[in-house]
């Protein structure tokens, strides 16, 4: 746990654009709510691999995502019941189901494709919200922060000297 947080302000504090970290939580979003066994999570990898996104924030925004998936996997439940029963997409379920490809993608599952919606739908809102996050964590409380007594507390606990370790390991992100 306390080098996971050493790594999100290692993240943050680092020399990486904004719009890659927050790109990174939208990709990991998308991975780590839907259930890790569904083909649409390897098109997710795959831009991330190809895409120019910090890895690191995909795989901590990941292993969060996927822990906050089980709360919210009654939700999604609903969400997809409601697509799935809506009258109006019947024949789009229906012509999706006729491919056999698509029949792979479990998109008939209530949590994968309420999930998949919920993740769909808040990608941009996302994206938006934690690269203004970032922007503002930078400019405004990073440097108050290195300024407090409070840091000079902070530099002679183990979460820091865990930030310093994982600094001197090299690399930017």
């Amino acid at each position: 746990m306390i080098e996971q947080i050493a790594r999100l302000i290692k993240i943050l504090n680092s020399e990486s654009d904004p719009g890659q970290i927050s790109l990174a939580f939208c990709f990991s979003m998308v991975a780590g709510l839907t259930p890790a066994t569904s083909p649409h999570n390897l098109a997710v990898l795959l831009a991330v691999l190809l895409l120019r996104v910090n890895l690191s924030a995909f795989i901590l925004g990941w292993l969060f995502f996927s822990a906050v998936a089980y709360i919210l996997d009654p939700l999604f439940h609903r969400i997809g019941m409601g697509l799935l029963t809506a009258g109006a997409l019947e024949s789009l379920w229906t012509f999706f189901y006729n491919i056999p490809v698509l029949r792979f993608t479990r998109f008939n599952n209530s949590v994968v494709a309420g999930s998949l919606f919920f993740a769909i739908i808040s990608f941009v809102p996302l994206y938006f919200l934690s690269n203004m996050l970032i922007v503002k964590y930078r400019d405004h409380l990073l440097g108050w922060i290195r300024n407090t007594r409070l840091m000079t507390a902070v530099k002679a606990t183990k979460i820091f000297s865990v930030y310093e370790r994982l600094g001197s390991w090299g690399g930017g992100s």
